[in-house]
């Protein structure tokens, strides 16, 4: 009886490993689904700053465009007039 009581002793230890392990474990992979989140949330977070840097490029362009579109109409109309 006595190696029955050691045995159920040493197994009770084991299981009691076995559940901290897993425990710690589901926690690990808790923490590593939210650094994937954060990650992507990053990554995100770069290509929002991408887009808004090429929205303001493109603005300047259309501006720059108008202008020149202005002094194009300028120029023929000005020409029109002296010929």
């Amino acid at each position: 009886m006595q190696m029955f009581n050691r045995l159920v002793n040493e197994q009770m230890k084991t299981m009691e490993k076995l559940l901290y392990l897993q425990s710690e474990l589901e926690r690990c992979q808790e923490i590593e689904r939210e650094l994937i989140i954060l990650q992507e949330e990053a990554e995100l977070e770069s290509i929002q700053l991408e887009i808004a840097k090429m929205k303001e490029e493109l603005k300047e362009i259309h501006r720059i465009f108008g202008l020149q579109t202005e002094e194009v109409i300028r120029i023929y109309q000005a020409s029109k007039i002296t010929c």
